[in-house]
C-alpha cells in the first residue's frame, strides 16, 4: 500500500482539540449574554430602571472586543492551548463572582472581568481551530452552531435559574461549569492530548498583498456593522419580546424561552453559512445574507406580537448565518502566523464598537419606551454592510477543496 500523508499532521487528538474550540465558543456567548435576562429580575427587586441596570454591562462588553487584540497576539506568540486555559477558568471564576456581587457597582466589576476574559476566546479559539481545519467554511460553520447555541441557552439557563433559585444561581452554577471544563482543558494539556498547532493542517495560498490591505479595510466597515446589529439583537431582544409578545406570562422563564427558541432555530444558520462558504463565493453569500436581514429589521422597528417574532428570527436567522463567510474571508486574507491577531482586531472592531449597543439601548428605551429607533439604526447599518460589502475583493471560491487523500494499492 503506497500512503498519501497530510502535508501537515496533526498532533494530539484533533477530535479532542476541536471539542474544547467549539465547547469554548458555546461558554463564551452562554456566560456574557445571562445578564440581559437576569436584569427582568433585578427591575423589580432592586427598584432600578432597565436603562440604569443594562448599562453596568458596557464595561464588559467592551473589554469582550477592546481586550481581544491582545489575548489574539499572545494566542500568536505564546500558547492558544495555554490562553484557552485561562479563558475557561478566568470567564468562570468572574461568572461565580458576579453571582456574589452585593451591589450594582459589584456586578459591574464582575461583568467587566466576565468580559476581559471571555475576549480570549474570539482571536484564539477560532484561529487554533482554523488550523487544524480541512474545509474552513464547514469548521467555521459547525463551530458557529455552538456559539448561536450558547446565545440561545443564556435567556433559558439565566430564566430558569433565577425564578427557580435565585438572580444569583443564574451566575455561579455556569461559573462552575466553564471553570471544571478549564480544568479539564489543562489536564489534557499536560498529558499531550490536546496541543498546539503551528502550520494550518491544509495550507493555502496567500493572497496578494493588495488584496489582503483591501479586504482588510472593507471588512473592518462591515464586520463592525455586522458586530453592532448581532450584539444589539442579543441584548434587546428579551426586553423587546417582554414588551410586544402577549402570553409569556409574569415571570422571566416565558421571555427567556422565546429568545432561546429564536437562537436555537437560528444556530443551523452557521452550519448552512459554513457550507455555503465552501461552495460558492464568500464574498456573495455575506451579502446575500444582508440582502435580507436589512428589510427585516426595518419590519421589526414596527411589528408587534407573532410578526416581530418571525421578523426578529428572520434577522437573527442571516446574521448569523454570514458570519462563517466573514471569518472565513478574514482568514484567507491573513497569514497564518498572524490569524489569531487578525482575529483579535476584527472583535476590537465587532464587539467592542458594537457594545455601544448597550447605552443606546438603555437609552432609547427609557427615553421613547419603545426601541423602534434602534431599529431603524441597525437597518442603516445593515445598508452599509451591503455597500462596503459589494467592494470586496472577488474571492471567486478563493479556497477550493483539495482532493482527499486517500491510501492507494502500489504499483
Amino acid at each position: 500500500m503506497r500512503v498519501v500523508m497530510s502535508p501537515h499532521p496533526l498532533p494530539g487528538s484533533p477530535a479532542l482539540a476541536r471539542g474544547f474550540s467549539n465547547i469554548g465558543h458555546a461558554y463564551s456567548h452562554l456566560l456574557m449574554m445571562l445578564f440581559p435576562t437576569v436584569v427582568l429580575a433585578l427591575e423589580k427587586s432592586w427598584g432600578m430602571s432597565y436603562g440604569d441596570l443594562i448599562v453596568l454591562m458596557l464595561a464588559g462588553q467592551i473589554l469582550y472586543g477592546v481586550a481581544a487584540l491582545p489575548a489574539g497576539w499572545l494566542g500568536d506568540r505564546w500558547s492558544a492551548v495555554g490562553m484557552m486555559t485561562i479563558f475557561f477558568i478566568g470567564t468562570g471564576a468572574a461568572t461565580i463572582a458576579t453571582g456574589l456581587a452585593r451591589t450594582p457597582i459589584e456586578v459591574a466589576f464582575g461583568l467587566a472581568s466576565i468580559g476581559l476574559f471571555s475576549s480570549i476566546y474570539h482571536p484564539v479559539g477560532m484561529a487554533w481551530l482554523i488550523r487544524m481545519a480541512e474545509n474552513r467554511g464547514r469548521a467555521l460553520g459547525e463551530n458557529g452552531i455552538y456559539g448561536a447555541v450558547g446565545i440561545a441557552l443564556a435567556p433559558l439557563v439565566a430564566a430558569a435559574l433565577t425564578d427557580m433559585i435565585s438572580w444569583r444561581a443564574a451566575f455561579i452554577v455556569p461559573g462552575v461549569t466553564s471553570v471544571l471544563i478549564g480544568f479539564g482543558l489543562w489536564a489534557a494539556w499536560r498529558m499531550g492530548k490536546v496541543v498546539d498547532v503551528e502550520a494550518d493542517a491544509k495550507p493555502v495560498p496567500e493572497p496578494s498583498k493588495g488584496d489582503a490591505v483591501r479586504a482588510f479595510f472593507l471588512l473592518s466597515i462591515t464586520m463592525t456593522c455586522v458586530g453592532f446589529v448581532g450584539s444589539t439583537l442579543s441584548v434587546v431582544l428579551p426586553k423587546l419580546f417582554e414588551q410586544r409578545l402577549t402570553g409569556l406570562g409574569d415571570g422571566v422563564l416565558g421571555t427567556g424561552a422565546m429568545v432561546a427558541l429564536v437562537y436555537m432555530i437560528a444556530s443551523t444558520g452557521q452550519l448552512i453559512g459554513g457550507r455555503l462558504a465552501d461552495r460558492f463565493a464568500m464574498k456573495r453569500v455575506y451579502v446575500a445574507c444582508y440582502l435580507v436581514v436589512t428589510p427585516c429589521l426595518l419590519l421589526a422597528a414596527y411589528a408587534e406580537s407573532w410578526a416581530l417574532l418571525a421578523v426578529a428570527m428572520a434577522a437573527v436567522y442571516l446574521n448569523i448565518t454570514s458570519l462563517p463567510s466573514e471569518n472565513a474571508m478574514l482568514a484567507h486574507f491573513t497569514p497564518a502566523s498572524w490569524r489569531a491577531t487578525a482575529y483579535g482586531a476584527k472583535f476590537v472592531l465587532a464587539l467592542g464598537v458594537a457594545a455601544m449597543a448597550v447605552p443606546i439601548a438603555g437609552w432609547v428605551q427609557d427615553t421613547y419606551g419603545d426601541f423602534f429607533w434602534l431599529f431603524v439604526f441597525m437597518a442603516a447599518a445593515g445598508v452599509l454592510v451591503l455597500l462596503f460589502g459589494l467592494m470586496l475583493p472577488d474571492d471567486k471560491k478563493a479556497v477550493k477543496p483539495e482532493p482527499k487523500l486517500v491510501a492507494q494499492p502500489a504499483e
